[in-house]
């Protein structure tokens, strides 16, 4: 082969390459997500020939903290709008393309198997509940929620010796499953997901409401297919398929 015929070759290659990357799009977005965004990142796909949409599923503030250290991304989707907040301040999110997309509601569930289950907000401060899953308060939004739930009630003191801290909703909601816990706090579409296995008892009221906000990453590598995929959440198949999920209009 010639050094010109390998030159051509090389650049061909480096060309070919390059568009593939350039059709690579990376969501990092809240565990609660998992489900719904999984179903519409392969509609995604279908529907833009050549794209292909990987996810990082995780809470919110970590999925901030990767970002902020340089892990790359080109969509953020948040649980809550303090993560995306963060974002925004240290400069992390492309300007004028966040918007909230969908909303959710946070609950108390027990395992299936649960006898005696609460049946207010303040039965959970009682004898008959021993260990309850809550998502970290500092670093998962659905124990942002739950806190301030439990603090409008008046009961967190109560309750604190009974928390069993989680990593994210995701890891709550396994907890009560296999019965490790009595109780927990998980958003009801999570609670969906294993209705053999988990049974929903309550509302749990915030005062901040669960609203899912999502933006482009301004160092996104694919910037324009990043704000399609934005665009495609929001639009009508987006819609449809939270809604399904379970998750209710912005």
């Amino acid at each position: 082969m010639s050094g010109a015929l390998a030159a051509v070759i090389a650049v061909l290659t480096m060309a070919t390459s390059s568009l593939a990357l350039a059709q690579d799009l990376l969501v990092s977005a809240a565990a609660s997500l998992t489900n719904a965004f999984t179903d519409i990142g392969k509609q995604f796909d279908a529907r833009n020939p050549g794209a292909k949409v990987t996810f990082n599923f995780a809470s919110s503030d970590v999925l901030v903290s990767q970002i902020a250290k340089g892990a790359p991304a080109d969509v953020f989707a948040s649980a809550d709008e303090v993560a995306m907040n963060r974002g925004e301040k240290e400069g992390m999110i492309a300007t004028g393309t966040r918007k909230d997309f969908a909303s959710n509601a946070l609950v108390v569930i027990v395992p299936a198997s649960s006898k005696i289950p609460p049946k207010a907000l303040s039965e959970l401060a009682g004898p008959t509940v021993k260990r309850i899953a809550i998502g970290t308060p500092q670093t998962v939004p659905a124990g942002r929620y739950a806190k301030e739930a439990l603090e409008s009630a008046g009961i967190w003191a109560a309750v604190a010796p009974k928390l069993v801290f989680t990593q994210n909703v995701r890891q709550a909601l396994d907890y009560i499953a296999r019965e490790e816990v009595d109780a927990g706090f998980v958003y009801a579409t999570d609670a969906a997901i294993m209705p053999d296995r988990v049974k929903v008892v309550f509302d749990a009221p915030s005062k901040t409401p669960v609203r899912y906000p999502i933006a482009v990453v301004k160092d996104s590598r694919n910037a324009k297919l990043a704000q399609a995929f934005v665009a495609f959440v929001g639009g009508e198949d987006g819609r449809k398929t939270l809604a399904r999920h379970g998750f209710r209009a912005p």
